[in-house]
């Protein structure tokens, strides 16, 4: 009364897949090749992703932000153009370009991005439109001194 050792404690039998026949399990391998170059491409492509236009921001020691959400930015490049994300702005469009895009109301937290060379009565001057518009969380971007 010898028992084999596939059927010993009880468990199953595995039949054995007939040379040529069709194999009932799903390969993986492929999913996740794929998966992790998708995950490389996008750990590459991230932080290339920068909102609005390029510009030369001017160094200062505050310290960084702690957000939630996304705020709305507004960029002045070094001509004095005004533009929201990408899109130009003309100055009597910036408050209503605001309403739209600003979900919070009065309450939305928006940024003033100014190059550096740009004229710093123009920076005043669209603060001043924003915040007598009725915004009252109007703050000013700059980038982290490096010394």
């Amino acid at each position: 009364m010898a028992m084999s050792a596939g059927t010993a404690g009880g468990g199953r039998r595995r039949r054995r897949a007939r040379s040529g026949g069709a194999i009932n399990e799903i390969n993986m391998t492929p999913f996740i090749d794929v998966m992790l170059v998708l995950l490389i491409i996008f750990m590459v492509a991230a932080p290339m992703m920068t909102v609005g236009v390029p510009l030369d921001l001017p160094q200062t020691k505050a310290a960084p932000l702690n957000m939630d959400s996304k705020p709305v930015t507004l960029s002045i490049k070094e001509t004095g153009q005004v533009f929201l994300g990408d899109a130009e702005l003309t100055d009597e469009a910036i408050v209503g370009k605001l309403a739209e895009v600003a979900k919070q109301g009065f309450e939305e937290r928006i940024f003033v991005r100014g190059a550096k060379q740009v004229d710093y009565g123009r920076v005043a001057q669209i603060m001043s439109l924003v915040t007598s518009a009725g915004y009252k969380r109007v703050a000013l971007v700059t980038e982290p001194d490096q010394r």
